[in-house]
């Protein structure tokens, strides 16, 4: 293989030929590698973020009608790195009482947490980090280690507001991991397997195509477990006065903010490989660097759907947050599991058109089902009004008494 068709694979071949030139063992040479290769994923990671956070702040921008950054340097691209700087030269505070082995460790763990999920992802069809057989069980265990760094920082910050900011935002990430872990049991039917690499190989056709309920319940879940809005309660400045980080600073409060920009991609990256066919697309055999920027582009649709609903959507309740997991989300996936493993099971396999025909019209039904059903439980509770009356502007005259009984 060229180095322009698959340029990676090739660099790793022209490394283990010309560290085994110089006397090195096979094994030292994996290792080698490994680290190596782990070593760039991490930093590219992490530089990959300030482009990120540049964007989405120019995306929000454009949403809400403001500039965005547009001072340091042209178009604000110079921002981020300015505020890098001044996160660095930030100084460190440590609370008094602080537990300082979770309070120091959670920042860490945090980011750590994000980047193992890159471990077990799928690029192209030659360029992935550890093709396990458990790669999708993999991506759910990591991430109990973002909550475990969320609750460490809560618990030893010696602080009731970041304790109790830490406590709702395990609660709101537990309680979405449900239905998330449910929907995905179905690419693992499709597929036959739990390792991310035969789940895109799998899709010859995208599972979006096949299982269309699942995939919105599982967008709806990520965006719950990154702390996006409309579930951005993990945070909730006006409640909790930024949450579980409250009494941090410095570098370590940066660690929190770049494992949440990262998260958020990374949510998008692993939905276009479950459900979008991952790195699948024309011309992939021969060229397998096509792979990745297939893979690109469909994370990057995915991030900006993920930016326009934060970016336009007001904030949910706690109680409507649960009510619409518990009382929604989580009865609709268990439906769409049973019934996709029903009509998968009764329709022959392969892409045949009968097939896919079967499973969107068993989807369409689910949605139908559940739409008519919300929309009769909400008939019978209607949401109680809970805003006052409407304040006075300014220069605006306030009615009479008698004028607002007549309107």
């Amino acid at each position: 293989m060229s180095f322009i068709a698959d340029p990676i694979p090739f660099i790793i071949n022209w490394l283990t030929q010309t560290l085994t030139g110089w006397g090195w063992s096979a094994n030292l040479i994996t290792v080698t590698l490994y680290v190596l290769g782990a070593g760039i994923l991490c930093l590219g990671a992490m530089v990959f973020t300030t482009a990120l956070i540049w964007a989405e702040r120019k995306i929000g921008g454009r949403f809400q009608d403001r500039p965005g950054p547009n001072r340091v340097g042209p178009w604000g691209i110079f921002q981020t790195i300015a505020d890098m700087l001044k996160i660095f030269t930030k100084e460190f505070i440590t609370p008094a009482g602080a537990d300082k082995i979770p309070y120091n460790l959670a920042p860490a763990l945090a980011v750590a947490a994000v980047l193992c999920v890159w471990a077990v992802l799928p690029f192209s069809s030659t360029v992935f980090g550890s093709n396990i057989a458990v790669g999708l069980l993999f991506i759910i265990a990591v991430g109990a280690l973002g909550e475990m760094a969320i609750i460490l920082a809560g618990f030893g910050s010696n602080n009731k507001y970041a304790l109790l900011g830490a406590f709702r935002a395990v609660a709101q990430i537990v309680s979405y991991e449900v239905p998330m872990v449910i929907v995905l049991l179905i690419p693992v039917m499709f597929s036959g397997s739990m390792g991310m690499n035969d789940i895109v190989a799998a899709q010859k056709i995208p599972y979006i195509v096949l299982a269309p309920v699942a995939c919105i319940i599982y967008f709806i879940t990520s965006l719950a477990e990154n702390g996006r809005a409309p579930f951005d309660l993990i945070e909730a400045d006006s409640e909790l006065v930024a949450g579980f980080n409250i009494e941090y600073s410095g570098l370590k409060f940066g660690f929190f903010f770049v494992a949440d920009f990262l998260h958020a991609f990374t949510s998008a990256l692993v939905f276009a490989t479950v459900f979008l066919g991952g790195w699948q697309g024309p011309g992939v055999d021969s060229l397998p660097i096509l792979g990745f920027l297939y893979l690109l582009l469909k994370t990057l649709l995915v991030y900006f759907v993920m930016l326009a609903l934060r970016f336009s959507l007001p904030r949910f309740r706690i109680d409507q947050m649960m009510n619409l997991n518990w009382k929604v989300l989580t009865p609709l996936a268990l439906f769409t599991f049973m019934v996709t493993a029903v009509v998968n099971k009764l329709l022959p396999p392969g892409g045949s058109l009968l097939r896919i025909g079967g499973l969107l019209l068993a989807n369409l039904i689910l949605w139908l089902v559940a739409n008519w059903a919300l929309s009769r439980f909400l008939s019978r509770h209607p949401r109680p009004v809970v805003s006052g009356p409407r304040p006075v502007a300014v220069g605006e005259k306030r009615a009479a008494p008698g004028e607002k009984a007549a309107q």
